[in-house]
């Protein structure tokens, strides 16, 4: 994933409000117009970082409507099998009640069967085996041969009624049985239906979920990126506005070389001030130390850039001294640097002194090796009471070790 470049924006605007002191206007004027280039180059990676982030929630968006679609048919298909579920699942019901139905009444006419049988076989022994007259006095019994031939007959057709009653009653009973079991078959097909489809609707569900997920994932990495591409454009804005604010500010130091390049020519062509050592010819082992501490921090690469010079640690309202005679050429406040004295010592040599607390010079003034230029503190950026030291040579920032 893509990082958001406010780091780098970060550390790019530091050299701004936190850089060490510089030798002279010129040196600022490289510093500014190398840091131009360097926001320009930003401003480019910015823009081909939006283009890449442009692409990719592009693309993701085109994913994304597609996994709807996907979503979308999913979703019908389980709507389906959903459906079809319920209506196996009413079916069985309506199968469950059915087959309850069927079983009362099959042990109704299971009964009903058996109370038949039981009155006809009571009938039947009624009849044959204790209401049957003597054969002699049931003959004489009656009147005629017919009433003897009505007798017999009345006596069968009771027993063949009853008899039709109880077989009536059994087939009604066999049937009541079949319609039940066939019930109970159809039933069991169904609830095996119904299983089937509901391991079917699981299934389905499954895959719809699955793609809701990737969709759902998919939409967050996009949102993720258009937050991503929302910061990147605002921090391209910031970089737009530094660039044209530090156009402007090389433009003022081009302004401030042009007049420290005719004041140290007007000064050039007269004596050197009374007091005050010459300018010129000083060596590498000719200057001496601003102040007397620990040095904290040296030249080098420090935090991401260039430190170029070195902290000297020492308490508040310590006096800092020119390093070597010279003249003054900056003189008070100078953003990160706090309070910045930078003295030009001839020969393309310059020093610098920053963070202090108050100043003892102003710009265009002639000082000597060792006179009081400040005080020490810890204005502009800095996390407690320094000197921040420099030698420039031609304006390049050169060890200061070399040269003490």
């Amino acid at each position: 994933m893509l990082r958001r470049p406010a780091v780098v924006l970060v550390l790019l605007l530091l050299p701004l409000v936190a850089a060490p002191a510089l030798g002279d206007p010129g040196t600022d004027k490289a510093r500014v117009d190398d840091q131009i280039g360097s926001l320009r180059g930003q401003i480019d990676e910015a823009q081909r970082q939006e283009g890449v982030l442009t692409s990719e929630i592009s693309a993701a968006s085109d994913q994304i409507r597609e996994l709807q679609a996907q979503v979308d048919a999913e979703s019908a298909r389980l709507g389906g099998l959903e459906s079809e579920l319920e209506a196996q699942r009413a079916r069985l019901e309506e199968l469950n009640a059915l087959f309850r139905t069927q079983t009362r009444r099959l042990h109704v006419l299971r009964r009903e069967h058996a109370a038949a049988m039981a009155q006809f076989e009571a009938r039947m022994r009624q009849i044959y085996m204790e209401d049957t007259p003597e054969p002699l006095s049931f003959v004489l019994g009656v009147e005629s041969f017919a009433d003897l031939i009505d007798q017999v007959e009345l006596l069968n057709d009771i027993g063949r009624q009853d008899a039709r009653i109880a077989d009536r009653v059994e087939r009604a009973a066999n049937a009541a049985a079949e319609a039940r079991a066939a019930t109970n078959r159809t039933r069991t097909g169904v609830a095996e239906t119904a299983r089937t489809v509901a391991a079917r609707v699981e299934e389905q569900r499954a895959v719809r979920d699955r793609l809701v997920a990737s969709r759902d994932s998919l939409a967050s990495a996009r949102d993720d990126r258009q937050r991503t591409l929302a910061s990147i454009q605002q921090d391209r804005a910031e970089y737009v506005a530094e660039v044209e604010s530090l156009q402007a500010e090389s433009a003022s130091l081009a302004a401030q070389i042009q007049a420290a390049q005719a004041a140290q020519a007007a000064a050039s062509s007269q004596s050197p001030t009374p007091g005050v050592s010459s300018t010129s010819g000083v060596s590498s082992a000719g200057l001496v130390w601003p102040v007397s501490g620990t040095v904290t921090s040296g030249y080098g690469w420090r935090w991401g850039r260039m430190h170029e010079g070195i902290d000297i640690a020492v308490g508040t309202g310590t006096p800092v001294v020119a390093a070597a005679a010279g003249t003054v050429i900056q003189a008070g406040w100078l953003g990160g640097y706090g309070n910045l004295v930078v003295v030009d010592h001839g020969n393309g040599l310059a020093t610098a002194y920053a963070h202090n607390s108050s100043l003892a010079v102003a710009v265009g003034q002639a000082v000597g090796q060792g006179q009081v230029l400040a005080y020490s503190g810890s204005t502009g950026h800095s996390s407690g009471p320094h000197v921040h030291f420099e030698v420039r040579v031609n304006g390049a920032a050169v060890d200061p070790l070399g040269y003490l």
